[in-house]
């Protein structure tokens, strides 16, 4: 973002100096070349006087002495034309011959025609200039003078202007440039504490906020609402910890008295209820590790979770066969069919419990007297868990938006639930670097697959 600022400002600018410096070039090379016109023709207004008087006169005496001695003391060669176009003076004292150029100026002088102007000097050029005045005596040309000066003063005096033009230029472009980096700065700065303030926050430092007293007032409107958002969402996080503190007292509690209670009835029960009473023991072993998971999860980390390898067909073989019972009050069958182990390092209780939500959902939603299959496989390099039921399925579009939290399917009618399942197991195996994906076969029903890392990978 810098740079573009940078570059907004620096082009505008740097076409403006470019601009101005090119027209202030311009026109002081004009004004020199006009000065240096000026004084060419003075001085062969003045020549042209003396050469009518010696051309008159038929003496070159005086004019010849006047033209060397002014040679001598500018270095600008002044010639004097007679009618037959013969040097009849000159003053560096010889007789030069004339260019093609000259020759036709000469010319055109002798016929009558005034000077014209020279040709603009530039700094790369090195020619003469050269200007010829017809000498007039009543009505009549008699004469003409040639006035040549070297232009390497004009060009000198050019070099010189451009040279400062252009040192100007370059200050003024550094100071700009120095000047805009110091706007810059001072615009992006409260942007770049914003991003710091946003990465310190999304690292988990709450209390990271971003002082109000710097930057343009559109930026220290954005502060002040962003810090505000900060503070919102600490309480908010605040909250959510009391919250799972809370509930880790008051749901132990009761868990393990109801547990000490099963232990207390399960010692008047005959050998007939051993099984049973050993599940609702395990249930409720289960039902406290996913109490200390899911607490962990909440206030922002894993919690006491367990990283081991873990047998995904035997863990859907365990799960079919808990859900079975509540299943089959509706007429629903659960079956895990897979019999070769399936090998994944990951967390079982989290495993465990994104597994029941996605059952739970099937079972929900399944038709009557349907079989809802659980199994696991694996697929490249990934361990999967599949719930495959046959309910009313899904469109592709509802499909990927199954996940969301509170999202339901307008047409489930009446059926009981939050929207959340889903959206629980998702954030569960992502906690163990999983994920679920969420199919609608061709031929009805849903497919929801737990994927899993595989076993070589730690």
């Amino acid at each position: 973002m810098r740079r573009r600022l940078v570059v907004v400002f620096l082009v505008p600018l740097i076409a403006i100096l470019v601009s101005l410096g090119g027209a202030t070039a311009w026109s002081a090379t004009r004004s020199i070349q006009q000065t240096f016109y000026t004084e060419q023709l003075g001085d062969l207004a003045y020549f042209v006087t003396s050469a009518r008087q010696a051309l008159r006169s038929g003496s070159a005496t005086v004019i010849e002495a006047e033209v060397r001695r002014f040679h001598e003391v500018y270095d600008i060669d002044v010639r004097v034309f007679d009618l037959a176009g013969t040097a009849w003076a000159a003053g560096d004292g010889d007789d030069d011959v004339l260019t093609d150029e000259e020759t036709a100026r000469v010319g055109l002088a002798l016929s009558g025609r005034r000077a014209e102007a020279p040709a603009p000097v530039f700094p790369w050029s090195v020619a003469e200039s050269s200007l010829v005045e017809p000498v007039i005596d009543d009505g009549d040309v008699i004469g003409a003078v040639m006035v040549s000066a070297d232009t390497a003063a004009p060009r000198a005096e050019i070099v010189q202007q451009v040279i400062v033009l252009s040192l100007v230029a370059l200050v003024t472009v550094a100071l700009g440039i120095l000047l805009v980096m110091q706007l810059a700065r001072w615009v992006l700065s409260p942007v770049r504490r914003l991003d710091e303030a946003m990465i310190a926050i999304e690292r988990g430092e709450m209390d990271a906020r971003v002082a109000e007293d710097t930057g343009p007032p559109e930026l220290r409107r954005m502060t002040r609402v962003f810090n505000g958002m900060a503070d919102e969402i600490e309480r908010v996080m605040t909250r959510q910890q009391e919250f799972a503190l809370n509930a880790s007292h008051e749901l132990r509690n009761p868990l393990n008295a109801l547990l000490l209670r099963v232990e207390h009835l399960s010692t008047g029960l005959g050998e007939g209820w051993r099984d049973d009473v050993e599940e609702t023991r395990e249930e409720g072993r289960r039902m406290a590790r996913i109490l200390e998971t899911l607490l962990g999860l909440a206030t922002g980390g894993r919690g006491d979770t367990s990283i081991s390898a873990v047998d995904l067909t035997a863990l859907a073989g365990r799960r079919a066969e808990a859900w079975q019972q509540v299943a089959g009050q509706r007429g629903i069958s659960v079956v895990a069919p897979g019999r070769e182990p399936v090998m994944s390092v990951t967390d079982r209780t989290i495993v465990e419990s994104a597994l029941d939500a996605v059952i739970d959902n099937a079972v929900k939603y399944s038709m009557p007297e349907s079989v809802v299959v659980v199994a696991a496989a694996r697929d490249d390099h990934a361990c999967l868990l599949t719930v495959r039921d046959q309910g009313p399925g899904l469109t592709d579009e509802q499909a990927a938006a199954a996940t969301d939290r509170f999202w339901r399917s307008d047409d489930r009618g009446d059926t009981p639930g939050s929207g959340l399942g889903l959206a629980i197991a998702t954030d569960l195996l992502e906690s163990v670097g999983g994920a679920i994906l969420v199919e609608s076969p061709k031929d009805g029903g849903l497919l929801v697959s737990l994927v899993l890392p595989d076993e070589a990978e730690t």
